[in-house]
């Protein structure tokens, strides 16, 4: 496997705490603490106001950018270990030895990979499908499942690449776990 370097970047970019220690270095605050508690943009823009958050976001998407385009774009890389490549900021992420292994939605690090395989098209459906379905269920995770789905049937009909389906299924069921209790039925109480 040469292009393990690629991989193990791709995923140490990903796991960096961005959201946490540019909110902390501006505010004093950690996002751990507000919100759904995790190390993302959205609590960053809770804990840290309005810079803190974009600062957060543009950080967090672009961990994921640089890495998966230096490899699809300039160097070309193909197949399976593309795959891994484009899933592994994702990973990082979710799941950050930097935060002993816990982490955020991965939202940003999933719009990131995708900016960094196709560049502009697959990003801009997703964030088409994303302010509709917010705007129009106001909860997250299923507006987040909604739009992974319109990104699938897009990939599908318009870009029916093997990468780009492999690496969406599997950033999918990711974000089901992660959005898990989230997409859950609440039990009623008595």
């Amino acid at each position: 496997m040469q292009n393990l370097p690629w991989i193990l970047l791709a995923f140490l970019l990903g796991a960096l705490p961005l959201s946490v220690w540019i909110t902390q270095l501006t505010t004093g605050k950690d996002p751990r603490t507000v919100g759904d508690h995790n190390p993302g943009a959205t609590n960053a823009l809770k804990a840290g106001g309005r810079a803190a958050g974009l600062a957060a976001l543009a950080l967090d998407v672009s961990k994921a950018a640089l890495p998966v385009g230096l490899a699809y774009q300039v160097f070309h890389i193909q197949g399976w270990e593309m795959v891994a490549i484009a899933i592994a900021p994702t990973l990082g992420h979710a799941y950050s030895p930097f935060l002993n292994f816990k982490g955020g939605k991965a939202l940003a690090t999933i719009l990131g990979a995708w900016i960094g395989l196709t560049l502009w098209d697959v990003p801009l459906v997703a964030l088409a499908g994303i302010s509709f379905w917010y705007l129009t269920l106001k909860q997250s995770a299923r507006a987040v499942m909604l739009t992974l789905f319109g990104m699938g049937l897009y990939l599908f009909f318009m870009r029916p690449e093997p990468l780009f389906l492999w690496a969406l299924g599997l950033q999918v069921l990711l974000s089901i776990w992660k959005h898990r209790g989230d997409l859950m039925p609440r039990k009623p109480s008595h």
